[in-house]
């Protein structure tokens, strides 16, 4: 069976095949793939959202916009916030064809109390004032609009993978409770997913990255913070394999294996949905 549909993307900078593959999403085939882990992470995303009316959202850190594209299919009117170039230029291309969707480098000034939802995946372990960040994003939220944060679990699996990224922690369920209490949100819910199948790719991605430069060829986390969104190197290389039946098979049955562990501390990052107070 083809769960693949394909058509031709253009951006000013990058020329892909945009595909929506009914498992694993929106892709540029030959540019940016769905990771593992994206896969997991997407797959308790879209079951959050699943059932919210459209509205408007903001996604901060959007990296290659592909869930910006799923949402904006789904009838949402959405902007990405992303400063890094490449990865606006990648997500422009994604999302090219959705009149709904912008992707921009700055925040603007009418933005305040503008926003049903607020999403950042994979955003605030790049960034040392965490707290400081998150108080901003929220002046941009409406009062009762819904947050839903992701992040990389336990300091414990510090790794390689985390340097190549420019990561500068991870994250405990304690760390997030303060961060949520004192920017004054309601949480409504914190799921760790991944678990079990995050712990082998975890292995394995130590394996892969270990003489790897950071991302996009970075010599300071700064920089590497700007690439890993897009930075999808290692991954395509693998790709073929994730496509494959058997990877099919073993993407879903992770899927819906990790979601008898999501109230658990096993998996390898955090979700995080709350409310403005």
């Amino acid at each position: 069976m083809n769960t693949t549909t394909m058509l031709h993307a253009r951006s000013d900078t990058h020329e892909g095949l945009f595909c929506k593959d009914r498992q694993y999403g929106p892709m540029l085939e030959g540019l940016w793939v769905p990771a593992p882990r994206y896969v997991l992470r997407r797959d308790r995303i879209m079951a959050a959202l699943a059932g919210h009316a459209p509205g408007r959202v903001l996604e901060v850190g959007c990296g290659a916009g592909a869930l910006l594209r799923e949402l904006a299919d789904l009838g949402h009117k959405c902007i990405g916030l992303e400063a890094a170039p490449a990865a606006a230029s990648v997500a422009r291309t994604m999302t090219n064809g959705t009149g709904a969707t912008q992707i921009v480098s700055e925040p603007a000034p009418d933005w305040k109390e503008s926003f049903d939802t607020l999403l950042a995946f994979e955003v605030l372990e790049h960034i040392e004032q965490d707290e400081q960040a998150l108080r901003e994003w929220l002046t941009w939220l409406k009062p009762g609009g819904l947050v839903m944060l992701s992040m990389p679990a336990h300091m414990r699996s510090w790794s390689r993978r985390d340097e190549w990224a420019g990561h500068v922690r991870r994250y405990e369920r304690a760390d997030i409770m303060r961060l949520t209490a004192r920017s004054n949100l309601r949480l409504e819910g914190v799921e760790c997913y991944g678990y079990p199948l995050a712990t082998f790719t975890n292995w394995l991605a130590n394996k892969r990255f270990r003489n790897k430069d950071m991302a996009g060829g970075a010599d300071d986390p700064h920089t590497a913070t700007a690439a890993s969104g897009t930075d999808r190197s290692v991954d395509l290389a693998y790709f073929g394999m994730q496509q494959s039946w058997l990877g099919r098979f073993a993407m879903a049955l992770a899927c819906q294996t990790q979601r008898l562990f999501r109230r658990t501390d096993f998996g390898d990052g955090y979700i995080v949905i709350a409310r403005k107070s």
